[in-house]
């Protein structure tokens, strides 16, 4: 029986749990849409930290969300949108990362200058 849950979409915090299939979408939307959003650099730092084997499970599960929110197609305002399109990812990446700020550091925001820099060619 379908539920809310199977039809036309996919949860993030069901997302969140699958660490793979969060990295390999990850960079896939990334390539995609880097151009239109102008906070790569913090999401970015975030997926960082997210992967980090340093950051304790509780930033990572938050972390973990919030990047699931950014990948999945069906979200609250469409990516599609001309400059509204982003904004609720970006809300929702900013509150998870104002919750474990201290745990994003100088290397996790290094790593994210620096993929930026090569034009996210590798992934992280």
């Amino acid at each position: 029986m379908a539920s809310e849950h199977t039809v036309g979409f996919e949860p993030a915090d069901r997302l969140a749990e699958d660490r793979e299939s969060v990295r390999k979408r990850f960079w896939i939307k990334l390539k995609r849409v880097l151009a239109r959003i102008p906070f790569a650099e913090d999401l970015l730092a975030a997926y960082y930290c997210a992967f980090d084997k340093e950051t304790p499970r509780h930033v990572q599960a938050a972390l973990l969300g919030a990047i699931a929110y950014f990948i999945l197609p069906f979200d609250f305002i469409p990516d599609m949108l001309p400059v509204l399109g982003f904004t609720d990812d970006a809300a929702v990446l900013a509150t998870a990362i104002r919750l474990v700020a201290t745990h994003i550091t100088s290397e996790h925001r290094d790593a994210a200058r620096a993929a930026l820099k090569r034009g996210i060619d590798s992934e992280g």
